[in-house]
Protein backbone atom coordinates (compact mmCIF):
# COMPACT_ATOMS: atom_id res chain seq x y z
CA UNK A 1 0.00 0.00 0.00
CA UNK A 2 1.51 3.60 -0.78
CA UNK A 3 1.64 5.80 2.14
CA UNK A 4 1.05 9.77 2.52
CA UNK A 5 3.64 11.61 0.61
CA UNK A 6 3.88 13.77 3.74
CA UNK A 7 6.02 10.99 5.09
CA UNK A 8 9.44 11.40 4.60
CA UNK A 9 10.70 7.87 5.30
CA UNK A 10 9.67 7.06 2.05
CA UNK A 11 11.60 9.16 -0.44
CA UNK A 12 12.74 6.37 -1.71
CA UNK A 13 9.43 5.67 -3.40
CA UNK A 14 10.12 9.47 -5.24
CA UNK A 15 13.18 8.01 -6.45
CA UNK A 16 12.34 4.84 -7.29
CA UNK A 17 8.93 5.57 -9.27
CA UNK A 18 9.39 9.01 -10.14
CA UNK A 19 6.53 8.64 -13.19
CA UNK A 20 3.87 7.34 -10.75
CA UNK A 21 4.58 9.73 -8.03
CA UNK A 22 4.31 12.66 -10.19
CA UNK A 23 1.02 11.60 -11.46
CA UNK A 24 -0.45 11.14 -8.43
CA UNK A 25 0.56 13.96 -6.35
CA UNK A 26 -0.50 16.81 -9.08
CA UNK A 27 -3.32 18.90 -8.58
CA UNK A 28 -5.85 19.11 -10.99
CA UNK A 29 -7.80 22.08 -12.03
CA UNK A 30 -11.47 22.24 -13.51
CA UNK A 31 -12.06 25.13 -15.76
CA UNK A 32 -15.14 25.96 -18.00
CA UNK A 33 -14.41 27.20 -21.20
CA UNK A 34 -16.18 27.55 -24.56
CA UNK A 35 -14.41 29.60 -27.24
CA UNK A 36 -11.43 31.46 -27.95
CA UNK A 37 -9.48 34.06 -26.07
CA UNK A 38 -11.52 32.22 -22.57
CA UNK A 39 -9.09 31.42 -19.94
CA UNK A 40 -9.42 28.09 -20.02
CA UNK A 41 -8.52 27.63 -23.93
CA UNK A 42 -4.88 29.77 -23.27
CA UNK A 43 -4.27 27.87 -19.65
CA UNK A 44 -4.44 24.53 -21.94
CA UNK A 45 -3.10 25.61 -24.77
CA UNK A 46 0.19 26.85 -22.17
CA UNK A 47 0.34 23.73 -20.73
CA UNK A 48 0.23 21.48 -24.00
CA UNK A 49 2.83 23.93 -25.25
CA UNK A 50 5.06 22.77 -21.97
CA UNK A 51 4.57 18.70 -22.74
CA UNK A 52 1.72 18.19 -20.28
CA UNK A 53 -1.38 16.42 -20.97
CA UNK A 54 -5.27 18.05 -20.83
CA UNK A 55 -8.72 16.42 -20.58
CA UNK A 56 -10.74 18.44 -23.22
CA UNK A 57 -14.06 18.20 -24.74
CA UNK A 58 -15.42 16.80 -28.25
CA UNK A 59 -18.78 15.73 -29.76
CA UNK A 60 -17.67 12.20 -29.34
CA UNK A 61 -16.21 11.78 -25.70
CA UNK A 62 -13.85 13.83 -23.39
CA UNK A 63 -10.57 13.41 -24.51
CA UNK A 64 -6.99 13.15 -22.84
CA UNK A 65 -4.68 15.09 -25.36
CA UNK A 66 -1.39 15.82 -25.75
CA UNK A 67 1.07 17.40 -28.39
CA UNK A 68 1.48 14.57 -31.05
CA UNK A 69 4.28 15.45 -31.77
CA UNK A 70 6.23 15.06 -28.27
CA UNK A 71 6.56 11.68 -27.53
CA UNK A 72 7.76 12.77 -23.90
CA UNK A 73 3.98 14.29 -23.28
CA UNK A 74 2.19 11.23 -25.31
CA UNK A 75 3.55 9.19 -22.88
CA UNK A 76 2.19 10.64 -20.25
CA UNK A 77 -1.13 9.90 -21.80
CA UNK A 78 -0.13 6.58 -21.33
CA UNK A 79 0.93 6.98 -17.73
CA UNK A 80 -2.40 8.72 -16.65
CA UNK A 81 -4.63 6.26 -18.50
CA UNK A 82 -2.44 3.09 -17.46
CA UNK A 83 -3.05 2.56 -21.42
CA UNK A 84 -1.32 -0.77 -23.13
CA UNK A 85 1.45 0.80 -25.19
CA UNK A 86 0.42 -1.03 -28.18
CA UNK A 87 -2.95 0.90 -28.85
CA UNK A 88 -2.68 3.83 -30.68
CA UNK A 89 -3.97 7.27 -30.37
CA UNK A 90 -6.22 9.56 -33.01
CA UNK A 91 -4.46 12.63 -34.12
CA UNK A 92 -7.25 15.39 -33.83
CA UNK A 93 -6.34 19.10 -36.15
CA UNK A 94 -8.33 22.15 -36.25
CA UNK A 95 -7.75 22.45 -40.09
CA UNK A 96 -7.62 20.75 -43.27
CA UNK A 97 -4.47 22.39 -44.03
CA UNK A 98 -3.08 20.12 -40.92
CA UNK A 99 -3.58 16.85 -42.53
CA UNK A 100 -0.97 16.79 -44.81
CA UNK A 101 1.68 16.54 -42.91
CA UNK A 102 0.78 14.16 -40.53
CA UNK A 103 0.47 11.44 -43.84
CA UNK A 104 2.44 10.16 -46.62
CA UNK A 105 -0.55 11.15 -48.98
CA UNK A 106 -4.10 12.33 -49.00
CA UNK A 107 -5.69 10.29 -52.03
CA UNK A 108 -9.37 11.73 -53.62
CA UNK A 109 -11.69 8.75 -51.56
CA UNK A 110 -9.99 10.38 -48.14
CA UNK A 111 -10.57 13.85 -49.39
CA UNK A 112 -14.26 12.89 -50.33
CA UNK A 113 -15.23 11.57 -46.57
CA UNK A 114 -13.68 14.99 -45.40
CA UNK A 115 -15.36 17.12 -47.49
CA UNK A 116 -18.65 14.57 -46.35
CA UNK A 117 -17.82 14.50 -43.05
CA UNK A 118 -15.38 17.10 -41.19
CA UNK A 119 -15.51 18.38 -38.77
CA UNK A 120 -17.18 15.59 -37.14
CA UNK A 121 -17.04 12.36 -35.48
CA UNK A 122 -14.46 10.39 -38.24
CA UNK A 123 -11.55 9.13 -37.95
CA UNK A 124 -10.00 8.31 -41.47
CA UNK A 125 -6.67 6.00 -41.13
CA UNK A 126 -3.84 6.09 -43.78
CA UNK A 127 0.29 6.02 -43.78
CA UNK A 128 2.01 8.05 -41.68
CA UNK A 129 4.36 10.34 -42.30
CA UNK A 130 7.90 10.65 -40.67
CA UNK A 131 6.64 13.79 -38.18
CA UNK A 132 4.51 11.16 -36.18
CA UNK A 133 6.55 9.37 -33.47
CA UNK A 134 5.80 5.58 -32.96
CA UNK A 135 4.59 6.18 -29.09
CA UNK A 136 1.72 8.32 -31.12
CA UNK A 137 1.02 5.40 -33.45
CA UNK A 138 1.07 2.57 -31.23
CA UNK A 139 4.51 1.54 -33.55
CA UNK A 140 2.08 1.23 -36.59
CA UNK A 141 3.18 2.72 -39.59
CA UNK A 142 -0.32 4.32 -39.90
CA UNK A 143 -2.15 7.23 -38.36
CA UNK A 144 -5.93 7.79 -37.76
CA UNK A 145 -6.85 11.34 -38.13
CA UNK A 146 -9.83 13.55 -37.52
CA UNK A 147 -10.88 17.12 -37.31
CA UNK A 148 -13.14 16.88 -34.27
CA UNK A 149 -16.74 19.73 -34.77
CA UNK A 150 -16.72 20.64 -30.95
CA UNK A 151 -15.66 24.72 -31.04
CA UNK A 152 -14.00 24.11 -27.89
CA UNK A 153 -11.84 21.43 -29.19
CA UNK A 154 -10.44 22.88 -32.09
CA UNK A 155 -10.07 26.04 -30.23
CA UNK A 156 -7.92 24.61 -28.66
CA UNK A 157 -5.96 22.61 -30.81
CA UNK A 158 -5.64 26.14 -32.42
CA UNK A 159 -4.38 28.23 -29.44
CA UNK A 160 -1.57 24.81 -29.18
CA UNK A 161 -0.69 25.05 -32.64
CA UNK A 162 0.04 21.62 -32.83
CA UNK A 163 -2.21 18.47 -33.66
CA UNK A 164 -2.76 17.14 -30.39
CA UNK A 165 -3.31 13.09 -29.57
CA UNK A 166 -6.32 12.20 -27.67
CA UNK A 167 -7.70 8.82 -26.53
CA UNK A 168 -10.19 9.12 -24.08
CA UNK A 169 -10.03 10.60 -20.96
CA UNK A 170 -10.69 8.08 -18.91
CA UNK A 171 -8.76 5.02 -16.73
CA UNK A 172 -8.27 2.84 -19.34
CA UNK A 173 -10.70 -0.38 -19.84
CA UNK A 174 -13.41 1.74 -17.48
CA UNK A 175 -16.25 3.59 -19.50
CA UNK A 176 -15.42 6.62 -21.27
CA UNK A 177 -15.79 10.21 -19.57
CA UNK A 178 -18.97 12.29 -21.57
CA UNK A 179 -18.47 15.11 -18.81
CA UNK A 180 -16.37 16.56 -16.84
CA UNK A 181 -16.78 15.00 -13.47
CA UNK A 182 -16.66 11.56 -15.34
CA UNK A 183 -12.57 13.03 -16.28
CA UNK A 184 -12.19 14.20 -12.73
CA UNK A 185 -13.46 11.13 -10.88
CA UNK A 186 -11.18 9.00 -13.26
CA UNK A 187 -7.70 11.30 -13.48
CA UNK A 188 -8.11 13.77 -10.62
CA UNK A 189 -4.71 13.84 -9.06
CA UNK A 190 -3.01 12.57 -12.43
CA UNK A 191 -3.32 15.47 -15.00
CA UNK A 192 -3.45 19.31 -14.60
CA UNK A 193 -6.14 20.75 -16.26
CA UNK A 194 -9.70 19.64 -17.35
CA UNK A 195 -11.83 21.90 -19.34
CA UNK A 196 -15.45 21.51 -18.99
CA UNK A 197 -18.00 22.41 -22.00
CA UNK A 198 -20.76 20.45 -20.69
CA UNK A 199 -22.12 16.78 -21.76
CA UNK A 200 -20.93 15.44 -25.48
CA UNK A 201 -23.64 15.34 -27.86
CA UNK A 202 -22.87 11.81 -29.82
CA UNK A 203 -21.77 9.87 -26.48
CA UNK A 204 -19.70 7.44 -28.65
CA UNK A 205 -15.68 7.38 -29.72
CA UNK A 206 -15.49 8.32 -33.69
CA UNK A 207 -16.03 6.06 -35.94
CA UNK A 208 -12.56 4.76 -37.71
CA UNK A 209 -12.10 3.87 -41.08
CA UNK A 210 -8.67 2.48 -42.91
CA UNK A 211 -8.16 3.47 -46.33
CA UNK A 212 -4.72 1.33 -46.18
CA UNK A 213 -7.07 -1.48 -47.02
CA UNK A 214 -8.01 -2.88 -51.22
CA UNK A 215 -11.29 -2.03 -49.78
CA UNK A 216 -12.18 0.79 -47.00
CA UNK A 217 -13.01 -1.07 -43.81
CA UNK A 218 -14.49 0.36 -40.61
CA UNK A 219 -12.63 -0.50 -37.78
CA UNK A 220 -14.38 1.07 -34.62
CA UNK A 221 -17.70 2.87 -35.25
CA UNK A 222 -19.21 5.55 -34.41
CA UNK A 223 -21.60 8.73 -35.12
CA UNK A 224 -20.84 8.15 -38.64
CA UNK A 225 -22.63 4.97 -39.70
CA UNK A 226 -21.51 2.16 -42.13
CA UNK A 227 -24.65 3.26 -44.45
CA UNK A 228 -23.13 6.99 -44.00
CA UNK A 229 -19.94 5.92 -45.53
CA UNK A 230 -20.95 3.82 -47.91
CA UNK A 231 -23.08 6.75 -49.54
CA UNK A 232 -19.80 8.37 -50.47
CA UNK A 233 -17.50 5.36 -51.04
CA UNK A 234 -19.53 2.67 -52.30
CA UNK A 235 -18.09 -0.71 -51.04
CA UNK A 236 -17.15 -0.63 -47.59
CA UNK A 237 -15.89 -3.32 -45.20
CA UNK A 238 -17.01 -3.81 -41.39
CA UNK A 239 -13.64 -5.36 -39.80
CA UNK A 240 -14.73 -9.12 -38.00
CA UNK A 241 -12.98 -7.76 -35.06
CA UNK A 242 -15.81 -4.58 -34.56
CA UNK A 243 -18.27 -7.08 -32.83
CA UNK A 244 -16.23 -10.16 -32.56
CA UNK A 245 -12.35 -10.84 -30.54
CA UNK A 246 -9.53 -9.68 -32.28
CA UNK A 247 -7.85 -12.57 -34.10
CA UNK A 248 -5.02 -14.36 -31.75
CA UNK A 249 -1.91 -12.64 -32.81
CA UNK A 250 -3.66 -10.04 -34.95
CA UNK A 251 -2.38 -6.10 -34.73
CA UNK A 252 -5.04 -3.48 -33.55
CA UNK A 253 -4.98 -0.84 -35.93
CA UNK A 254 -7.53 1.13 -34.48
CA UNK A 255 -8.04 2.23 -30.90
CA UNK A 256 -11.10 0.06 -29.46
CA UNK A 257 -10.19 -3.50 -30.81
CA UNK A 258 -7.89 -5.64 -28.91
CA UNK A 259 -8.74 -5.26 -25.19
CA UNK A 260 -11.54 -5.35 -23.03
CA UNK A 261 -13.26 -1.90 -22.97
CA UNK A 262 -15.72 0.58 -21.05
CA UNK A 263 -16.03 -1.75 -17.96
CA UNK A 264 -18.24 -1.34 -14.87
CA UNK A 265 -17.06 -3.28 -11.71
CA UNK A 266 -19.93 -5.85 -12.17
CA UNK A 267 -19.88 -8.37 -14.78
CA UNK A 268 -21.61 -7.36 -17.82
CA UNK A 269 -23.78 -9.91 -19.85
CA UNK A 270 -25.65 -8.72 -23.23
CA UNK A 271 -29.27 -10.39 -23.49
CA UNK A 272 -30.41 -11.00 -26.81
CA UNK A 273 -34.08 -11.33 -27.52
CA UNK A 274 -37.44 -9.86 -27.47
CA UNK A 275 -38.37 -7.37 -23.80
CA UNK A 276 -40.48 -10.22 -22.85
CA UNK A 277 -37.95 -12.93 -22.87
CA UNK A 278 -35.39 -10.50 -21.54
CA UNK A 279 -38.13 -9.56 -18.43
CA UNK A 280 -39.07 -13.37 -17.85
CA UNK A 281 -34.77 -14.42 -18.06
CA UNK A 282 -33.99 -11.31 -15.73
CA UNK A 283 -36.57 -12.12 -13.25
CA UNK A 284 -36.23 -15.87 -12.90
CA UNK A 285 -32.53 -15.06 -11.83
CA UNK A 286 -31.46 -16.46 -8.48
CA UNK A 287 -28.43 -13.96 -7.67
CA UNK A 288 -28.38 -11.33 -5.65
CA UNK A 289 -27.56 -7.66 -6.81
CA UNK A 290 -28.58 -8.24 -10.17
CA UNK A 291 -29.24 -4.67 -12.14
CA UNK A 292 -30.80 -4.86 -15.82
CA UNK A 293 -29.44 -2.34 -18.37
CA UNK A 294 -32.94 -1.49 -20.28
CA UNK A 295 -34.45 0.95 -23.13
CA UNK A 296 -36.03 4.10 -21.93
CA UNK A 297 -39.81 3.23 -20.56
CA UNK A 298 -38.70 -0.93 -19.51
CA UNK A 299 -37.35 -0.20 -16.43
CA UNK A 300 -40.92 0.34 -14.90
CA UNK A 301 -42.10 -2.94 -16.39
CA UNK A 302 -39.55 -5.28 -14.15
CA UNK A 303 -39.26 -5.97 -10.71
CA UNK A 304 -35.24 -5.81 -10.42
CA UNK A 305 -33.34 -2.96 -10.41
CA UNK A 306 -32.42 -1.22 -13.56
CA UNK A 307 -30.87 1.56 -14.90
CA UNK A 308 -32.06 3.05 -19.14
CA UNK A 309 -29.74 3.94 -22.00
CA UNK A 310 -32.01 5.21 -24.73
CA UNK A 311 -34.79 4.84 -26.94
CA UNK A 312 -35.41 1.18 -28.12
CA UNK A 313 -34.30 1.38 -32.30
CA UNK A 314 -32.89 4.86 -31.47
CA UNK A 315 -28.94 4.13 -31.82
CA UNK A 316 -28.15 8.16 -31.34
CA UNK A 317 -30.11 7.91 -28.29
CA UNK A 318 -28.87 4.92 -26.99
CA UNK A 319 -24.87 6.10 -27.87
CA UNK A 320 -25.46 9.42 -25.92
CA UNK A 321 -26.34 7.77 -22.82
CA UNK A 322 -24.88 4.60 -22.82
CA UNK A 323 -21.48 5.19 -20.95
CA UNK A 324 -23.25 7.73 -18.32
CA UNK A 325 -25.57 4.30 -17.66
CA UNK A 326 -21.95 2.16 -17.63
CA UNK A 327 -20.55 4.51 -15.14
CA UNK A 328 -23.62 4.80 -12.93
CA UNK A 329 -23.61 0.70 -12.91
CA UNK A 330 -20.52 1.68 -10.03
CA UNK A 331 -22.74 3.56 -7.94
CA UNK A 332 -25.10 0.47 -7.23
CA UNK A 333 -24.42 -2.73 -5.26
CA UNK A 334 -24.68 -4.51 -8.80
CA UNK A 335 -22.48 -7.55 -9.24
CA UNK A 336 -23.85 -8.72 -12.62
CA UNK A 337 -25.53 -6.46 -15.21
CA UNK A 338 -27.91 -8.26 -18.26
CA UNK A 339 -28.13 -5.65 -20.95
CA UNK A 340 -30.27 -5.42 -23.56
CA UNK A 341 -28.96 -5.91 -26.96
CA UNK A 342 -29.44 -2.80 -29.62
CA UNK A 343 -30.01 -2.98 -33.13
CA UNK A 344 -26.85 -3.31 -35.51
CA UNK A 345 -28.34 -0.27 -37.99
CA UNK A 346 -26.91 2.83 -38.02
CA UNK A 347 -25.19 3.97 -34.89
CA UNK A 348 -26.74 0.91 -33.21
CA UNK A 349 -23.66 -1.06 -34.66
CA UNK A 350 -21.50 1.83 -32.34
CA UNK A 351 -23.81 1.13 -29.31
CA UNK A 352 -23.30 -2.79 -29.85
CA UNK A 353 -19.93 -2.83 -30.13
CA UNK A 354 -18.93 -0.82 -26.91
CA UNK A 355 -21.40 -3.38 -25.20
CA UNK A 356 -20.25 -6.16 -26.51
CA UNK A 357 -16.49 -5.31 -24.97
CA UNK A 358 -18.01 -4.04 -21.65
CA UNK A 359 -19.57 -7.74 -21.50
CA UNK A 360 -16.42 -8.92 -22.99
CA UNK A 361 -18.14 -10.78 -25.73
CA UNK A 362 -20.39 -12.81 -22.99
CA UNK A 363 -23.65 -12.77 -24.99
CA UNK A 364 -27.07 -15.26 -24.07
CA UNK A 365 -29.39 -16.02 -26.67
CA UNK A 366 -33.06 -16.18 -25.75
Amino acid sequence: MLLSPQIPQKNWLRKAMPDFWKVNTMKTEVIKAEKDGDYGIEKAAELLKKGEVVAIPTETVYGLAANAFDEKAVEKIFIAKGRPSDNPLIVHISELSQWSELVESIPENALALAQAFWPGPLTIILKKSSLIPRRTSGGLDTVGVRMPMHPTARAIIRAAGVPLAAPSANNSGKPSTTTAEHCLHDLDGKIPLIIDSGECSVGVESTVITLVTDVPRVLRPGGISVEMLSEVLGEVEVDDAVLNRLAEGAVAASPGMKYKHYSPSAGVSLVKGSFESFRSFVEAQKEKNILALVFEGEGEKLNVPFIEYGRENDGASQAKRLFSALRSIDETDAKLVYARFPEKDGVGLAVLNRLVRAAAFNIIEL
